[in-house]
Protein backbone atom coordinates (compact mmCIF):
# COMPACT_ATOMS: atom_id res chain seq x y z
CA UNK A 1 0.00 0.00 0.00
CA UNK A 2 0.88 3.52 -0.69
CA UNK A 3 1.50 6.26 1.69
CA UNK A 4 -2.01 7.77 0.71
CA UNK A 5 -3.59 4.97 0.91
CA UNK A 6 -2.46 4.24 4.96
CA UNK A 7 -3.27 7.77 5.12
CA UNK A 8 -7.15 6.90 3.50
CA UNK A 9 -7.45 3.81 5.45
CA UNK A 10 -6.56 5.65 8.69
CA UNK A 11 -9.42 7.82 8.34
CA UNK A 12 -12.67 6.98 10.45
CA UNK A 13 -15.29 4.87 7.91
CA UNK A 14 -17.82 7.19 8.28
CA UNK A 15 -15.41 10.80 7.10
CA UNK A 16 -13.98 8.77 3.93
CA UNK A 17 -17.26 9.53 1.71
CA UNK A 18 -16.55 13.12 1.91
CA UNK A 19 -12.39 13.10 1.08
CA UNK A 20 -12.05 14.81 -1.89
CA UNK A 21 -8.22 14.33 -1.97
CA UNK A 22 -5.35 13.21 -0.35
CA UNK A 23 -1.68 14.24 -0.80
CA UNK A 24 1.27 13.54 0.49
CA UNK A 25 4.97 15.26 1.06
CA UNK A 26 7.95 15.90 2.55
CA UNK A 27 6.16 14.26 5.72
CA UNK A 28 2.81 17.06 5.35
CA UNK A 29 -0.23 15.35 4.15
CA UNK A 30 -3.18 17.13 2.96
CA UNK A 31 -6.52 16.34 2.83
CA UNK A 32 -9.55 18.34 1.11
CA UNK A 33 -12.62 17.23 2.66
CA UNK A 34 -16.29 18.17 1.92
CA UNK A 35 -18.54 19.18 4.53
CA UNK A 36 -21.33 20.52 2.18
CA UNK A 37 -24.49 20.64 4.21
CA UNK A 38 -22.69 20.40 8.05
CA UNK A 39 -22.70 23.61 10.34
CA UNK A 40 -19.50 24.66 11.62
CA UNK A 41 -18.93 22.93 14.90
CA UNK A 42 -19.43 19.39 13.34
CA UNK A 43 -17.28 20.18 9.99
CA UNK A 44 -14.60 21.11 12.78
CA UNK A 45 -15.22 17.87 14.66
CA UNK A 46 -14.56 15.80 10.99
CA UNK A 47 -11.17 18.16 10.83
CA UNK A 48 -10.21 17.37 14.17
CA UNK A 49 -10.66 13.37 13.77
CA UNK A 50 -8.87 12.91 10.77
CA UNK A 51 -5.80 15.09 12.15
CA UNK A 52 -6.20 12.84 15.49
CA UNK A 53 -6.24 9.49 13.12
CA UNK A 54 -3.35 10.65 10.53
CA UNK A 55 -0.66 12.31 12.64
CA UNK A 56 0.34 9.29 14.32
CA UNK A 57 1.43 7.10 11.01
CA UNK A 58 5.13 6.91 10.68
CA UNK A 59 6.12 9.41 8.43
CA UNK A 60 3.99 12.36 8.78
CA UNK A 61 5.03 15.21 10.79
CA UNK A 62 2.20 17.65 9.69
CA UNK A 63 -1.30 17.20 8.93
CA UNK A 64 -3.40 20.03 6.74
CA UNK A 65 -6.88 19.71 6.29
CA UNK A 66 -9.07 21.98 4.30
CA UNK A 67 -12.67 22.45 4.43
CA UNK A 68 -14.85 22.30 1.62
CA UNK A 69 -18.28 23.70 1.45
CA UNK A 70 -20.62 25.18 -1.54
CA UNK A 71 -21.64 28.64 -0.96
CA UNK A 72 -24.38 29.90 -0.15
CA UNK A 73 -25.78 31.50 -3.34
CA UNK A 74 -26.66 35.59 -2.31
CA UNK A 75 -28.44 38.19 -3.60
CA UNK A 76 -27.17 41.01 -3.11
CA UNK A 77 -29.03 44.78 -3.00
CA UNK A 78 -27.29 47.67 -3.08
CA UNK A 79 -29.08 50.70 -0.93
CA UNK A 80 -27.97 54.03 -2.43
CA UNK A 81 -28.52 57.75 -2.70
CA UNK A 82 -27.52 60.73 -4.94
CA UNK A 83 -26.58 62.88 -2.02
CA UNK A 84 -26.14 62.33 2.01
CA UNK A 85 -28.73 63.32 4.93
CA UNK A 86 -31.34 61.63 3.14
CA UNK A 87 -32.05 58.33 5.71
CA UNK A 88 -30.03 56.18 3.87
CA UNK A 89 -28.65 54.07 6.64
CA UNK A 90 -31.79 54.14 8.90
CA UNK A 91 -33.78 52.87 5.82
CA UNK A 92 -31.23 50.16 5.45
CA UNK A 93 -31.55 48.79 9.12
CA UNK A 94 -35.10 49.10 9.60
CA UNK A 95 -35.80 47.43 5.88
CA UNK A 96 -33.16 44.34 6.88
CA UNK A 97 -34.74 44.02 9.87
CA UNK A 98 -38.56 44.04 8.40
CA UNK A 99 -37.40 41.10 6.02
CA UNK A 100 -35.53 39.53 8.60
CA UNK A 101 -39.17 39.54 10.84
CA UNK A 102 -40.87 38.04 7.66
CA UNK A 103 -38.78 34.92 7.76
CA UNK A 104 -35.55 35.91 5.36
CA UNK A 105 -32.28 35.23 6.34
CA UNK A 106 -30.38 38.54 5.95
CA UNK A 107 -27.37 40.56 6.22
CA UNK A 108 -25.69 44.00 6.34
CA UNK A 109 -22.82 45.24 4.92
CA UNK A 110 -21.92 48.97 6.25
CA UNK A 111 -20.12 50.05 2.99
CA UNK A 112 -20.36 53.60 4.14
CA UNK A 113 -16.08 53.38 5.02
CA UNK A 114 -16.20 56.84 6.13
CA UNK A 115 -19.15 57.27 7.96
CA UNK A 116 -20.61 53.63 9.42
CA UNK A 117 -23.36 54.00 11.59
CA UNK A 118 -25.41 50.17 10.72
CA UNK A 119 -23.27 49.07 14.64
CA UNK A 120 -25.44 52.03 16.07
CA UNK A 121 -28.85 51.24 14.58
CA UNK A 122 -28.43 47.58 14.72
CA UNK A 123 -25.23 46.27 17.25
CA UNK A 124 -25.22 48.48 19.46
CA UNK A 125 -23.59 46.25 22.30
CA UNK A 126 -21.41 45.06 19.66
CA UNK A 127 -17.65 44.17 20.83
CA UNK A 128 -16.39 43.90 17.28
CA UNK A 129 -15.81 40.99 14.83
CA UNK A 130 -14.18 37.65 15.18
CA UNK A 131 -11.81 36.10 12.57
CA UNK A 132 -11.53 32.72 11.72
CA UNK A 133 -7.74 32.89 9.19
CA UNK A 134 -8.24 36.05 6.86
CA UNK A 135 -12.07 36.35 6.91
CA UNK A 136 -14.05 38.06 9.44
CA UNK A 137 -17.27 36.97 10.85
CA UNK A 138 -20.31 38.75 10.90
CA UNK A 139 -21.71 40.08 13.76
CA UNK A 140 -24.91 38.91 15.25
CA UNK A 141 -27.92 41.36 15.17
CA UNK A 142 -30.04 41.39 18.30
CA UNK A 143 -32.58 42.46 15.68
CA UNK A 144 -32.29 39.65 13.34
CA UNK A 145 -30.24 40.33 10.44
CA UNK A 146 -26.16 39.65 10.71
CA UNK A 147 -24.04 42.90 10.33
CA UNK A 148 -20.60 43.91 9.08
CA UNK A 149 -19.04 47.31 9.65
CA UNK A 150 -15.70 49.02 9.64
CA UNK A 151 -17.24 50.84 12.80
CA UNK A 152 -16.89 47.09 14.32
CA UNK A 153 -13.11 47.49 13.35
CA UNK A 154 -12.09 51.05 14.21
CA UNK A 155 -11.76 52.94 17.60
CA UNK A 156 -15.33 54.97 18.01
CA UNK A 157 -14.15 58.63 16.94
CA UNK A 158 -11.40 57.84 14.87
CA UNK A 159 -11.71 59.25 11.32
CA UNK A 160 -10.35 56.92 8.45
CA UNK A 161 -8.42 58.62 5.91
CA UNK A 162 -7.85 55.91 3.16
CA UNK A 163 -7.57 56.02 -0.52
CA UNK A 164 -9.39 54.59 -2.97
CA UNK A 165 -7.58 50.87 -3.51
CA UNK A 166 -7.97 50.48 0.53
CA UNK A 167 -11.54 51.41 0.37
CA UNK A 168 -11.86 48.69 -2.50
CA UNK A 169 -10.05 46.18 -0.43
CA UNK A 170 -12.29 46.93 2.94
CA UNK A 171 -15.39 46.59 0.69
CA UNK A 172 -14.35 43.35 -0.33
CA UNK A 173 -13.38 42.13 2.96
CA UNK A 174 -16.60 42.71 4.32
CA UNK A 175 -18.50 41.51 1.20
CA UNK A 176 -16.55 38.25 1.53
CA UNK A 177 -17.00 37.66 5.44
CA UNK A 178 -18.36 34.53 7.02
CA UNK A 179 -22.07 35.46 6.14
CA UNK A 180 -23.45 31.63 7.84
CA UNK A 181 -26.47 30.95 6.07
CA UNK A 182 -27.29 34.43 5.09
CA UNK A 183 -29.20 34.35 1.86
CA UNK A 184 -29.44 38.01 0.73
CA UNK A 185 -27.40 40.94 1.70
CA UNK A 186 -28.06 44.59 1.58
CA UNK A 187 -25.33 47.24 0.93
CA UNK A 188 -25.62 50.37 2.62
CA UNK A 189 -23.74 52.20 0.31
CA UNK A 190 -21.72 55.97 0.92
CA UNK A 191 -23.55 58.58 -0.76
CA UNK A 192 -22.55 59.59 -4.36
CA UNK A 193 -20.97 57.38 -7.21
CA UNK A 194 -17.62 57.06 -5.82
CA UNK A 195 -14.85 54.09 -5.48
CA UNK A 196 -17.03 52.32 -2.66
CA UNK A 197 -20.15 51.82 -5.66
CA UNK A 198 -17.83 51.16 -8.66
CA UNK A 199 -15.97 48.03 -6.71
CA UNK A 200 -19.27 47.12 -5.77
CA UNK A 201 -21.16 47.31 -9.42
CA UNK A 202 -17.79 46.03 -11.04
CA UNK A 203 -16.68 43.24 -8.30
CA UNK A 204 -19.65 42.11 -6.90
CA UNK A 205 -23.05 42.59 -9.31
CA UNK A 206 -25.86 43.29 -7.34
CA UNK A 207 -28.96 41.83 -8.18
CA UNK A 208 -30.82 45.43 -8.00
CA UNK A 209 -30.41 48.64 -6.30
CA UNK A 210 -32.72 50.26 -3.87
CA UNK A 211 -32.40 54.14 -3.83
CA UNK A 212 -33.22 56.27 -1.18
CA UNK A 213 -34.70 60.63 -1.39
CA UNK A 214 -36.40 62.93 0.47
CA UNK A 215 -39.00 64.98 -1.62
CA UNK A 216 -37.57 68.06 -2.31
CA UNK A 217 -36.26 68.89 -6.14
CA UNK A 218 -32.17 69.23 -4.92
CA UNK A 219 -32.46 65.99 -3.49
CA UNK A 220 -34.09 64.06 -6.73
CA UNK A 221 -31.37 65.80 -8.82
CA UNK A 222 -29.00 63.48 -7.12
CA UNK A 223 -31.68 60.16 -7.40
CA UNK A 224 -31.05 60.61 -11.19
CA UNK A 225 -27.43 60.53 -11.14
CA UNK A 226 -27.47 57.55 -9.00
CA UNK A 227 -29.89 55.92 -11.23
CA UNK A 228 -28.38 56.56 -14.19
CA UNK A 229 -24.84 54.85 -12.27
CA UNK A 230 -26.71 51.58 -11.68
CA UNK A 231 -28.17 51.76 -14.93
CA UNK A 232 -25.22 52.38 -17.14
CA UNK A 233 -23.88 48.71 -14.74
CA UNK A 234 -26.73 47.40 -16.10
CA UNK A 235 -28.19 46.57 -12.52
CA UNK A 236 -31.81 47.01 -12.12
CA UNK A 237 -33.68 49.50 -9.90
CA UNK A 238 -35.71 47.53 -7.91
CA UNK A 239 -37.51 50.72 -6.50
CA UNK A 240 -37.33 54.51 -5.61
CA UNK A 241 -37.98 54.96 -1.84
CA UNK A 242 -39.10 58.46 -0.22
CA UNK A 243 -37.39 58.92 2.92
CA UNK A 244 -38.53 61.87 5.77
CA UNK A 245 -41.94 62.59 4.42
CA UNK A 246 -44.48 64.49 6.14
CA UNK A 247 -44.42 65.44 9.50
CA UNK A 248 -47.55 64.92 11.72
CA UNK A 249 -46.98 67.41 15.01
CA UNK A 250 -47.25 65.61 17.99
CA UNK A 251 -49.34 68.15 19.67
CA UNK A 252 -52.40 68.89 17.14
CA UNK A 253 -51.20 66.27 15.14
CA UNK A 254 -51.34 68.52 11.51
CA UNK A 255 -49.19 66.90 8.87
CA UNK A 256 -46.85 69.47 7.35
CA UNK A 257 -44.24 69.14 4.59
CA UNK A 258 -41.10 70.56 5.17
CA UNK A 259 -39.13 68.18 2.05
CA UNK A 260 -42.27 69.16 0.00
CA UNK A 261 -44.45 66.25 -0.89
CA UNK A 262 -44.56 63.07 -3.92
CA UNK A 263 -41.18 64.30 -5.56
CA UNK A 264 -39.49 60.94 -5.20
CA UNK A 265 -42.59 59.11 -6.61
CA UNK A 266 -43.31 61.50 -9.55
CA UNK A 267 -39.71 61.35 -10.55
CA UNK A 268 -40.22 57.20 -10.18
CA UNK A 269 -42.68 58.01 -12.69
CA UNK A 270 -40.53 59.98 -14.83
CA UNK A 271 -37.66 57.56 -14.41
CA UNK A 272 -39.44 54.20 -15.02
CA UNK A 273 -38.48 52.46 -12.00
CA UNK A 274 -41.29 51.65 -9.16
CA UNK A 275 -41.93 53.62 -6.39
CA UNK A 276 -41.81 51.65 -3.34
CA UNK A 277 -43.24 53.75 -0.61
CA UNK A 278 -42.46 56.00 1.92
CA UNK A 279 -41.27 56.71 5.10
CA UNK A 280 -42.74 59.48 7.54
CA UNK A 281 -40.58 62.37 9.09
CA UNK A 282 -41.08 61.01 12.82
CA UNK A 283 -39.59 61.76 16.11
CA UNK A 284 -39.76 58.27 17.46
CA UNK A 285 -38.15 56.86 14.31
CA UNK A 286 -35.03 58.85 14.89
CA UNK A 287 -35.07 58.48 18.73
CA UNK A 288 -35.39 54.52 18.15
CA UNK A 289 -32.64 54.47 15.49
CA UNK A 290 -30.53 56.67 17.37
CA UNK A 291 -30.46 54.18 20.80
CA UNK A 292 -30.39 51.14 18.44
CA UNK A 293 -33.73 49.82 18.56
CA UNK A 294 -35.06 49.51 15.19
CA UNK A 295 -38.66 50.50 14.18
CA UNK A 296 -39.27 47.88 11.92
CA UNK A 297 -38.78 45.57 14.86
CA UNK A 298 -41.97 47.03 16.70
CA UNK A 299 -45.52 46.69 16.17
CA UNK A 300 -46.86 49.95 15.98
CA UNK A 301 -47.37 52.58 13.33
CA UNK A 302 -43.70 53.07 12.77
CA UNK A 303 -42.91 50.05 12.21
CA UNK A 304 -46.01 49.31 8.85
CA UNK A 305 -43.81 51.79 6.33
CA UNK A 306 -40.79 49.48 6.33
CA UNK A 307 -42.88 46.34 6.48
CA UNK A 308 -44.88 47.65 3.79
CA UNK A 309 -41.22 48.26 1.80
CA UNK A 310 -39.96 45.06 2.63
CA UNK A 311 -42.57 43.31 0.82
CA UNK A 312 -42.38 44.82 -2.33
CA UNK A 313 -38.70 44.70 -2.19
CA UNK A 314 -39.29 40.93 -1.29
CA UNK A 315 -41.88 40.36 -4.04
CA UNK A 316 -38.98 42.20 -6.56
CA UNK A 317 -36.61 39.32 -5.95
CA UNK A 318 -39.36 36.46 -6.47
CA UNK A 319 -40.39 37.80 -9.49
CA UNK A 320 -36.64 38.25 -10.63
CA UNK A 321 -35.46 35.11 -10.18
Amino acid sequence: MTMIDNLKMAIPAQIRPRLRSAEFSDGRATFIVDVAGLDRPEAEQIQREIEAATAPLDGVNEVRVALMADRVARKIIAVGSGKGGVGKSTLTANLAVALSRAGHKVGVVDADIYGPSQVTLLDPQGQGLEARGNTIVSAQSPHGPRVVSMAHMVEAGKAIAWRGPMVGRALTQMMEADWADTELLLVDLPPGTGDVQLTMLQKFRPAGAVIVSTPQDLALIDVRRAIDLFRQAKVPVAGLVENMAGYACPHCGEISDPFGSGGAEAAAGELGVPFLGRIPLAMDIRAASDGGRPPASGEDENAAPFAAIAGKLAAWLDAEG
